[in-house]
């Protein structure tokens, strides 16, 4: 599941990086997601989102309980928990950055649309005068 994580986080870096600069994929890229928000794109964008924070939400109740098993023992922690809780916060801050990402490209999304139709109203006023 990790490797899946790592490949969404640099796909959501590229879309990020896409939107933010002026290039020719740009539009591309903002016509893509503004079909997405169409139909039952948002419906299906709230439901994963809110898979992975309920996923997230377990990793990190795992991660507290390894925390508070190993603090009982004394704070000697055993390598097989060592390297569980490795894994978990791995998988946890991937999670997030994740989700976190997502919120960033939709708000990019919003604000260069928002721009590019400033910019045709302003194009459009300057004809008429």
């Amino acid at each position: 599941m990790i490797h899946l994580l790592f490949a969404l986080v640099m796909i959501e870096m590229a879309f990020i990086l896409i939107l933010s600069f002026a290039n020719p994929i740009r539009k591309l890229v903002i016509k893509g997601l503004d079909l997405l928000k169409q139909g039952r794109g948002p419906l299906v964008t709230k439901t994963v989102a809110t898979t992975m924070f309920v996923v997230f939400g377990s990793t990190i109740y795992t991660i507290t309980k390894i925390q508070k098993r190993s603090s009982e023992s004394g704070g000697l922690i055993n390598p097989t928990d060592e390297v569980l809780m490795a894994h978990r916060l791995l998988e946890a801050s991937l999670m997030g950055f994740s989700l976190f990402l997502g919120l960033v490209i939709d708000r990019q999304h919003y604000y260069t649309r928002e721009i590019f139709s400033l910019r045709k109203n302003l194009e459009t006023a300057k004809k008429l005068k």
